[in-house]
């Protein structure tokens, strides 16, 4: 799928929004492991914000960023990767930024690429573009976009016309880290690289699937931002939708970006409009309470709803997607149902159907587990049957220490020209216009307590089906026999 990383240009990342927080706990340690590990090509790092930091300021806060964030801590070959930090506060205007590009690409050589990081709120997303024309560094450059993008169909269209003024399509990078995740890419292995499981992956087999991603995380200083686009506009779009589409595409013609980019567009274009009858939007009791809330505010930290995908693979299979704040546990669940046999001929009270359907379970945390159940016998006489299932998590593996972390993945993706984990603006329209009717006519909200999974109306949304959440029986643990 991509360029090893010494086949990869030299790069200079220009790393705007460089002291803010998704910087300091996941961009500057992954950029510190890229360039240590060597996966990346040669790299010289621009921070830039608000602050007014010098060179030697900025790789202070750098460091105490990686050492403070960096699962793989920092060694003593720190200084090395100083050497490659520089910072130009935004204040110093284009020429300043454009003289310390060219200052950079003069140490790594002429064939040096430049790639611009937008960790900055997506008001301030235009502003930077233009200061990126302004100082002549668009030409053969990419820029990587941080999400929300948009807050609805019009807002979309009008950010993308102002970005394709300056770059083209095949330059920009819309970030969503979950695509990044190991256990994301393994369901294109579980479903395109067994004979097993792709034959089964359609309505015939599958009566459900869930996308769960319940979160006990509070706004955490994020009020603001998070009043004005809510669970919805904050994950469902951005995240959830595209796993979705990883889930539901179809069998892409190669394993590259351009065809797998095609298939996940196919699920958008397939997608039915959302029916606001069909979706539960919640909000913490003491929400008014957080600061810089709106008092009168009605923006949900709770949702959950159903859709559906008209095509003939998934025709009349709902997906049930739910997330949202202050919930009980913090979970990232892809569960597929699969439907019970048609007939049973075992007699009552075996066991049969107690637990629910089979179910295929994705756990997108950092622990990439899958969990397969079935019905199987219960030792002994008789014929009573128990739920078990077969479990593989990637630490059982000896290769657990290769994983990147979401961001240091997409990051080099990028590097590497690959767009096949990133979203199109053809496809992120095509969300917004689906979600138009939800937005245009929302339903109340309903309160729920800190600690629990939601309002109680969740249970309606899914009947005679329910929630599959957090896995009913506790993941195995490992056994050493001697």
């Amino acid at each position: 799928m991509s360029a090893t990383g010494s086949e990869t240009a030299p790069h200079v990342v220009v790393l705007f929004g460089a002291t803010g927080d998704l910087a300091r706990r996941k961009l500057l340690p992954g950029l510190l492991h890229l360039s240590r590990s060597h996966l990346a090509p040669e790299l010289r790092i621009i921070g830039v914000s608000l602050d007014d930091l010098d060179d030697a300021s900025f790789r202070t806060l750098a460091h105490t960023a990686c050492e403070a964030s960096s699962r793989r801590g920092v060694l003593k070959d720190w200084d090395e990767f100083a050497e490659t930090l520089s910072y130009v506060p935004l204040t110093a205007g284009p020429e300043a930024l454009r003289h310390a590009v060219d200052a950079q690409r003069a140490i790594l050589g002429p064939d040096t690429q430049v790639l611009a990081y937008l960790s900055v709120p997506p008001k301030a997303a235009p502003s930077v573009i233009a200061l990126l024309a302004e100082a002549g560094l668009t030409q053969d450059s990419r820029v990587i976009m941080e999400k929300p993008f948009g807050t609805d169909l019009d807002s979309a269209r009008t950010l993308n016309a102002a970005i394709h003024e300056v770059f083209d399509e095949s330059q920009i990078f819309r970030i969503d880290h979950f695509l990044g995740k190991e256990s994301a890419l393994n369901i294109l292995a579980f479903r395109f690289a067994n004979g097993l499981f792709e034959p089964i992956w359609n309505r015939n087999f599958i009566d459900h699937i869930q996308i769960d991603v319940p979160e006990k995380l509070s706004l955490e200083g994020r009020s603001e931002f998070y009043d004005a686009t809510g669970a919805f506009r904050d994950m469902v779009v951005t995240h959830l939708f595209q796993i979705l589409a990883f889930v539901a595409m179809e069998p892409p013609t190669a394993l590259d970006s351009q065809a797998i980019t095609i298939e996940k567009n196919k699920v958008f274009r397939s997608m039915l409009p959302l029916d606001p009858r069909k979706v539960v939007r919640g909000q913490v009791r003491g929400y008014h309470d957080e600061p810089g809330v709106d008092p009168e505010s009605d923006t949900e930290t709770f949702i959950a709803l159903a859709c559906g995908i008209d095509n003939w693979r998934w025709a009349d299979v709902p997906f049930y997607l739910r997330t949202g704040k202050y919930l009980a546990q913090g979970q990232r669940i892809i569960s597929i149902a699969f439907r019970e046999p048609p007939q049973s001929m075992f007699p009552a009270g075996s066991g049969v159907g107690a637990h629910g359907p089979d179910h295929l379970t994705f756990d997108l945390a950092d622990a990439s587990k899958v969990s397969l159940s079935f019905y199987g016998k219960r030792p002994g006489v008789g014929m009573k049957l128990d739920k078990l299932s077969l479990q593989f998590a990637l630490e059982e593996t000896d290769r657990a220490g290769d994983v990147l972390e979401a961001y240091e993945r997409l990051i080099l993706d990028a590097m590497r020209n690959d767009h096949t984990l990133f979203t199109t603006a053809d496809g992120i329209e095509r969300l917004w216009e689906i979600s138009a009717p939800l937005l245009n006519d929302p339903p109340p909200v309903r309160n729920y307590d800190t600690g629990s999974w939601g309002p109680n109306a969740i249970h309606q949304l899914v009947t005679p089906r329910s929630w599959r959440l957090p896995f009913e029986r506790a993941w195995r643990e490992r056994r050493v026999w001697s």
